[in-house]
């Protein structure tokens, strides 16, 4: 065989890093912003930083229901004063009278000249309008101080933070009603293949060979929805170049991303790398992981062009490794990257494998990971029945009570 008529010779995996941060470098976040209220805020991303105008709380106030006191006033066990007013939560407390004690309740604000709570348990009736302390209090006991919490000028949440149900609470709690926040992406989103059906359009029995449902629409745009973007559903794409190209063309306008999954390799009847090249530019990536190899990155016109493989669990990967990091940070997200967690492998894999492999895993009553038996890219069941991922490196094997590298499912697809 001569060199005009030898075959190509394929370009060399890409590592997981390099193609993630090549990724990245063509996120840049969108411009746009929009104020939404912050009961709608759960999973937006912060436009500004969010400043507080007050202390949080605003007032030195009770931890627990009981009675205000001095300290100076209670040198030993057992002395007895007079309750000389009482204090709820939201009341204006009159300054502590001498020699008194002043019932209170949680979350109302200390009487002036008081230093130190007692709890209720702490102390027994001793006569009308009269309260016994049973125990010496010490100064400042279960007094919350006035901004402990949050200081007023402080920045409680910044910009780029992406709100949790946490946030949306500590937001309110210094009167934040509405947020400014980067406006949703618009995702187009569509999948190729001849051989995919819909659920409810064929029953199972009357499937033709080779026919399958098409589940990866079901949870691409889920999690394209759980990542707050706008999604254009546009449906299966024929095994047709030109019906491919038409389909890009129109899903260019008007989106910040075109997601596919499948047909993003080089057969013959995967028309999507040819489709895009016609209409923009494409880089198909072979990303050295498993599952996911193979991983397309493009642009139609102005809008992104991603491309993820057809099996479900390599598209299910590759989405919340890659495409997650890519669209939080179109919205301006600081935090891209998933936490992990050290633990122990009960589980053995004796095989070491070429590429970086990320394993379903399920963790345990004993705090151990279990491995799902069958770690085939198209067995979606192993995605149900996991909770993370075991990030295992390139070449090497995995022996039982081994600490491994384990990534939350929870965090990835919240």
């Amino acid at each position: 065989m001569n060199a005009a008529s030898a075959p190509a010779k394929r370009p060399a995996l890409r590592p997981l890093d390099d193609a993630l941060a090549d990724l990245l470098g063509h996120a840049q976040p969108l411009t746009q912003t929009e104020w939404t209220s912050t009961f709608d805020a759960d999973g937006r991303v912060l436009a500004q930083d969010l400043v507080s105008a007050l202390q949080v709380p605003p007032h030195d106030n009770s931890s627990m229901d009981g009675y205000a006191v001095r300290t100076s006033e209670i040198a030993d066990e057992g002395v007895a004063l007079p309750v000389s007013q009482r204090v709820p939560a939201g009341a204006a407390p009159e300054p502590l009278a001498p020699g008194s004690a002043a019932r209170i309740f949680t979350g109302a604000p200390i009487p002036p000249g008081a230093d130190a709570v007692v709890m209720q348990e702490e102390t027994e009736p001793a006569g009308e309008q009269i309260v016994r302390i049973l125990r010496v209090p010490a100064p400042g006991q279960w007094i919350r101080r006035s901004g402990e919490d949050v200081a007023r000028g402080a920045v409680v949440l910044p910009r780029g933070h992406r709100m949790s149900p946490a946030a949306m609470g500590l937001a309110a709690g210094i009167g934040m009603a509405k947020l400014l926040v980067a406006r949703r992406p618009k995702v187009a989103l569509f999948s190729t293949g001849d051989e995919l059906v819909m659920p409810g359009e064929v029953p199972p029995e009357r499937m033709k060979p080779g026919a399958i449902y098409n589940s990866n629409r079901f949870f691409l745009r889920a999690l394209l929805q759980r990542l707050g973007c706008e999604v254009t559903d546009l449906g299966i794409v024929p095994d047709r170049r030109d019906a491919t190209i038409d389909a890009l063309r129109g899903a260019s306008a008007g989106h910040d991303l075109i997601l596919t999954s499948g047909g993003v390799s080089v057969g013959e009847e995967d028309h999507v790398k040819p489709a895009v090249e016609a209409l923009g530019s494409l880089d198909l990536w072979q990303i050295a992981m498993k599952p996911g190899k193979p991983f397309a990155y493009g642009k139609v016109g102005a809008t992104h062009f991603i491309g993820l493989p057809g099996n479900p669990v390599s598209s299910f990967v590759t989405f919340v490794l890659l495409v997650r990091p890519f669209l939080l940070k179109l919205q301006g997200a600081t935090a891209l990257e998933p936490g992990c967690v050290m633990l122990p492998a009960h589980f053995s894999l004796p095989r070491a494998d070429k590429r970086r492999e990320f394993l379903r895993v399920h963790r345990n009553a004993s705090g151990g990971l279990d491995l799902f038996a069958n770690q085939s890219s198209g067995v979606l069941t192993s995605a149900v029945w996991s909770d993370g991922l075991v990030d295992n490196p390139a070449g090497q094997t995995v022996a039982w009570g081994q600490p491994v590298r384990f990534i939350s499912l929870a965090e990835l697809v919240a």
